[in-house]
C-alpha cells in the first residue's frame, strides 16, 4: 500500500508538503496540489483514516439521527433522500451514517452522546420544528450541521429551502383567480417550520382578495396517501359548505383527495378543484394524475448537492454564512385539475 513517505520520495517533496496539499491547505500552490494529487492517484494512494483522525481530530463522518426506530419514515423517499445525501458526501470524502437512538432514549440525549465521543464530524437535520431542540442544541455546543429547512425566515445557520410561504400563496392565488372562495388547505404537521410557513402564505392570499380566514378549512396532518383520503372525505361531505378547491401539501396528500372524491361520486375539476406542491417524486408523478394535477414543482433531489457541500464547508470554516444557504427554485404548472368556480 503506497503510503505519505512513499509519495514524499517519488515527488520529491515532504512528507508535510504532500499531506497539507492531499488536504487542500492555501499555503500549497494550485501547481503542486495538482501534481499532488495527480501522483496520489496513480501510485493509487488512500489515505489512513486512523491516521488522519488522529491528526486532524475528526471522524470523517457526517450523520442523520433518529431518536428511535419509530421515527424513521418507512417508505421511498426516505430511501432516496439517504442515497443521494450519501452520494454527494462521497465527494467531499466524507462518510454519511445513518444513526437510530435507543426507544426509550430522549432526542437531545442521542444527539449528546454523539458529539461528546466526537463521532460524527456534523449533522443532517430533516423536517426542522418550531423552536427545534436538535439546532438549539447544536449551536450551543457549536457542532457544524446543515439543515433542510429554516427553523425562522432569518436563519443564522446552514440551509437549503424553497419559499414555502410563496408556495402557498401562490397556489392560493391562483384558485382565487378561477373564481374559488372557499379554499380548504391540507397542510402538514402544525409543529414543522415550512407548514407554518405555508400557513402564511394560504392566509396572506385570502387576506389580499377580501376572503375571512376559516380555521376550519386548515387542516394539519400526516402529509400521506390516507391522511389526505380521510381529511377530504370529511371536507366533501358537506352538502352545502363544501370546498369548491382543496390545496395539498404534497402529491401524497393530493392522491388521497383524487380518490376521495371519487368514492363520494364527484369529480375533478367540475366538482372539486385541486392543486398541490409537488417534490418531484418518481411514485407521485403529477402529470399522471388523471385529470393532471395543477403543482407547484421542486425536485427534492435538487436540495441534496447543496446539503453536502454546505455541511463540507461548516465542517472546514472559514466560509461566510451566505455560501451556506440557497434557497432553491420552484415553478408553476398549470394543468386540468383547476375549473372556474
Amino acid at each position: 500500500m503506497t503510503t505519505l513517505k512513499d509519495l514524499s520520495h517519488a515527488l520529491g517533496l515532504s512528507v508535510t508538503q504532500v499531506s497539507r496539499a492531499l488536504n487542500g491547505h492555501s499555503d500549497v500552490s494550485a501547481a503542486t496540489r495538482e501534481r499532488v494529487v495527480d501522483a496520489a492517484k496513480r501510485l493509487n494512494y488512500m489515505p489512513n483514516v486512523s491516521a488522519r483522525r488522529l491528526v486532524s481530530g475528526r471522524s470523517g463522518t457526517v450523520g442523520l439521527v433518529f431518536r428511535n426506530r419509530s421515527e424513521v419514515p418507512p417508505d421511498t423517499l426516505f430511501v432516496e433522500t439517504t442515497c443521494g445525501l450519501s452520494e454527494f458526501f462521497a465527494e467531499h470524502d466524507l462518510q454519511f451514517m445513518l444513526h437510530v437512538g435507543r426507544l426509550a432514549d430522549d432526542e437531545i440525549k442521542v444527539y449528546r452522546r454523539l458529539v461528546d465521543s466526537r463521532t460524527l464530524d456534523g449533522f443532517v437535520i430533516l423536517n426542522p420544528a418550531v423552536d427545534d431542540r436538535r439546532i438549539a442544541f447544536l449551536r450551543e455546543r457549536e457542532v457544524p450541521f446543515v439543515v433542510h429547512g429554516r427553523a425562522a425566515p432569518d436563519s443564522a445557520h446552514p440551509y437549503f429551502d424553497i419559499d414555502n410561504e410563496e408556495v402557498a400563496h401562490r397556489l392560493t392565488r391562483h384558485l382565487i383567480e378561477r373564481g374559488h372562495r372557499r379554499i380548504a388547505f391540507i397542510n402538514g404537521l402544525r409543529s414543522l417550520t415550512f407548514v407554518e410557513a405555508r400557513q402564511r402564505g394560504y392566509a396572506r392570499a385570502l387576506a389580499e382578495a377580501g376572503i375571512v380566514y376559516d380555521e376550519t378549512l386548515h387542516v394539519a396532518v400526516e402529509m400521506t396517501e390516507s391522511a389526505g383520503l380521510v381529511e377530504s372525505v370529511r371536507l366533501v361531505a358537506h352538502t352545502t359548505e363544501r370546498p369548491t378547491a382543496v390545496i395539498c401539501g404534497n402529491t401524497r396528500i393530493a392522491k388521497g383527495v383524487y380518490h376521495a372524491v371519487e368514492a363520494t361520486g364527484l369529480s375533478i375539476p367540475e366538482d372539486v378543484s385541486v392543486v398541490a406542491h409537488d417534490d418531484l417524486l418518481f411514485e407521485f408523478d403529477s402529470e399522471r394524475f388523471n385529470p393532471p394535477l395543477t403543482v407547484t414543482a421542486s425536485a427534492l433531489s435538487e436540495s441534496w448537492k447543496p446539503m453536502a457541500t454546505f455541511l463540507a464547508r461548516a465542517i472546514d470554516g472559514g466560509y461566510p454564512l451566505a455560501q451556506m444557504q440557497e434557497i432553491g427554485r420552484t415553478v408553476f404548472i398549470e394543468r386540468a385539475s383547476v375549473a372556474a368556480a
